[in-house]
């Protein structure tokens, strides 16, 4: 927050937040930490459902990784709306929470797709 010069917006309190669009080096940092996580563990799912455990795919394995790339598709549009500045900066916390949770579901899909725990 010390990056920010002071602001006062008309008023006699200072105020240091930042404005829509302005985000910190650390806010940068993890976004693209949890974005290239995501997109790795989105990969291998992908290639997993039509490789393992042989061709051709199973189509359970195809309708997993179809549910979760339309979840995919409504977060993607959450993050488009976010960088625009349509959405106040608490929606951030929900785009965590989704991606979070697909990233369990890209490791449950993952351990069904090699026969984990039989």
């Amino acid at each position: 927050m010390d990056e920010y010069t002071t602001r006062t917006y008309g008023t006699s309190v200072q105020d240091n937040r930042p404005l829509f669009g302005e985000t910190s080096a650390r806010d940068r940092i993890i976004n693209i930490v949890v974005g290239v996580l995501t997109s790795l563990l989105l990969i291998v799912t992908f290639i997993s459902a039509f490789v393992f455990p042989q061709l051709p795919p199973k189509p359970l394995n195809v309708f997993f990784v179809v549910c979760i790339l339309l979840t995919c598709a409504s977060i993607g549009v959450l993050i488009f709306w976010y960088r625009q500045g349509d959405l106040e900066p608490k929606f951030r916390n929900l785009i965590y929470y989704n991606l979070f949770s697909i990233l369990l579901l890209c490791i449950c899909a993952n351990l069904y797709f090699h026969d984990v725990g039989k």
